[in-house]
């Protein structure tokens, strides 16, 4: 199975080489960079992070207009309509960019023919927590126990379709285990279902975790991401486990219309990797919970390929529909 390409090695901008900013465009107006969810939510945040940042280096205001909907569908949508001219973007996510696509049916628009690729901006791990009344200490443990009783434990997600559904159904199927599904309406009262107990699992995302991990009212047993996270150094990856296969980031990228011309492309991919690496940018995306994370447009074409094809499967071996 695909495996997110970008490793974190790439996270401290600093690390890597910064190209000198190309040139031949400059925007005219100010810059729209579209959100397709609420204010508040870590993509809005960092998307206003960036925002502040991008718009000193283009000498242009970039104003941030959160477009909800369906999903994410209906912000994206707005972008894919706009004239490709540089002064409309997205932030686009993990959900919008790779699930979707195979979820929703009535879609009037696929994101890689109809997005121009940026660069990739932030990246999220998730953690597998459970109900201190779960007797499982560790993951070998847990995997011991859902194998000798299948389906006897239930996991909480924002809804069907969310990350936090899919990335336990990517880990049932590695793991070859299984676990009944309680869908809720954001991954806020299924958390808090977790710790009061009426469902005993959840694939969280880790910032939103951290509190009640931290507070002992859940237990964590391991992290989606590449490596451990700096938040829980003590705790082991997937991978560490055997389970590879399982890993999963949930992401954030800026995109555009497509058709943008070449020289506008690169200019906003170098303005964008250039922010990213300021230590500043860096601290705050962390204090939202996420990692900055750069590519080029070619790197993130190739990542979003990758994601497409890894949760088509899922989607498609766990029968998931949205209404």
């Amino acid at each position: 199975m695909s495996r997110f390409r970008l490793t974190r090695r790439a996270l401290l901008g600093t690390a890597l080489a910064t190209p000198a900013l190309a040139q031949g465009w400059a925007p005219t107006r100010p810059l729209r960079f579209v959100v397709p969810f609420p204010p508040g939510g870590a993509t809005d945040v960092v998307a206003r992070v960036l925002a502040d940042r991008m718009q000193e280096k283009l000498g242009q205001p970039v104003a941030v207009e959160n477009r909800t909907g369906a999903g994410g569908n209906v912000g994206v949508e707005n972008v894919v309509r706009s004239a490709a001219d540089g002064h409309t973007i997205l932030m686009g996510t993990t959900g919008t960019l790779t699930i979707n696509p195979h979820l929703y049916t009535n879609m009037a628009f696929s994101p890689a023919n109809d997005l121009t690729p940026i660069g990739m901006a932030f990246a999220t791990d998730h953690v597998l927590i459970v109900n201190p009344s779960v007797p499982a200490q560790n993951l070998a443990e847990f995997l011991a126990l859902l194998r000798a009783r299948p389906n006897s434990l239930s996991f909480g997600s924002g809804g069907n379709g969310s990350s936090t559904h899919l990335v336990p159904e990517l880990f049932k199927m590695v793991a070859r285990v299984e676990m009944q599904h309680v869908p809720y309406r954001g991954s806020a009262p299924a958390l808090n279902d977790t710790v009061a107990g009426n469902v005993q699992v959840m694939l969280d995302q880790l910032p939103s975790a951290l509190g009640q991990i931290q507070g002992g009212r859940v237990r964590a047993l391991a992290v989606t991401g590449p490596k451990r996270s700096a938040l829980l150094p003590n705790l082991p990856t997937f991978a560490e486990a055997g389970l590879a296969d399982a890993q999963a980031t949930s992401w954030g990228a800026v995109m555009a219309p497509a058709g943008l011309p070449a020289a506008t492309t690169q200019r906003l991919s170098a303005v964008l990797r250039e922010v990213l690496a300021e230590p500043g940018v860096q601290q705050r995306l962390r204090a939202a919970g996420a990692d900055a994370v750069t590519s080029t447009p070619e790197e993130l074409a190739a990542t979003m390929r990758e994601e497409t094809a890894k949760w088509r499967r899922v989607v498609r071996e766990a029968r998931i529909t949205v209404n």
